[in-house]
């Protein structure tokens, strides 16, 4: 009785594609439509929605403002000498409501361009990906150095190119990701200086009082948190955060 239950198993999970191969739930189906465009069957665009379940941590990651945030953050926590705290599961949740808030605009006008139509039923599931992109590919083009585009652009060797608007995504990605890298590392080296300057006012205190063995870290460590506390350095940090992507401004 168990090995016919365990037999039943795999046919129920066959049974679509068995189906589907007799023409009796057509799995995968592309229909072209009377203006050249392509429509497809609910099974191809639950397959496509999968897949691209699987890209999104990625396109969080690298198409959002995650990537300034987090970077900044960690370089903040390098600065004031803390090698754990805080942790860095509070950084990246940190980091990702962050995230939330400075790209809810955007995702709100990727709804009501391209998601919501689509489940109207007034567009298909290419037109929805081509409207729904345009939000997301201003974002990233309002924060992206043209000399970086300009350098992706040369290496692609896309010559037709004579503006940034139409610049493929594939080329739009890697020069917004290198802009972002580029101001993470510029925020955190004017972070990086006031507590570099309290380690050297602190180190050369203690070599004038002859005590050489005993390490500027630990002595700076407690006025490195008093000052970034007594400044509300969270709130100017996260304020200069969602300054710089245009918020509040």
């Amino acid at each position: 009785m168990k090995l016919g239950l365990w037999l039943l198993i795999p046919l129920l999970a066959l049974s679509p594609a068995l189906l589907a191969a007799d023409g009796i739930l057509p799995a995968v189906t592309v229909t072209q439509g009377p203006d050249g465009s392509s429509s497809y069957s609910v099974t191809m665009q639950i397959l496509l929605l999968m897949t691209a379940l699987s890209f999104i941590p990625a396109m969080l990651i690298m198409l959002t403002s995650f990537t300034r945030i987090i970077v900044v953050l960690s370089i903040l926590r390098q600065a004031i000498g803390l090698q754990q705290t805080p942790s860095n599961q509070v950084l990246i949740g940190l980091s990702l409501f962050m995230t939330f808030f400075i790209m809810s605009p955007v995702f709100d006008k990727i709804y009501s361009a391209g998601v919501a139509p689509y489940i109207a039923g007034e567009l298909n599931i290419e037109q929805a990906y081509e409207q729904g992109r345009e939000p997301l590919k201003a974002f990233m083009l309002a924060q992206t150095r043209d000399t970086d585009l300009k350098t992706f652009i040369d290496i692609a060797g896309y010559d037709n190119i004579t503006s940034p608007e139409a610049a493929p995504m594939q080329v739009i990605v890697p020069a917004f990701i290198t802009s972002e890298l580029k101001t993470a590392f510029q925020i955190g080296f004017m972070l990086f200086i006031p507590f570099l300057v309290l380690d050297l006012v602190v180190a050369s205190i203690l070599m004038a009082m002859g005590m050489m063995m005993l390490s500027p870290m630990i002595v700076s460590l407690p006025f490195k948190i008093m000052l970034f506390v007594l400044v509300d350095g969270w709130t100017l940090v996260m304020g200069t955060l969602a300054t710089s992507f245009g918020l509040g401004t």
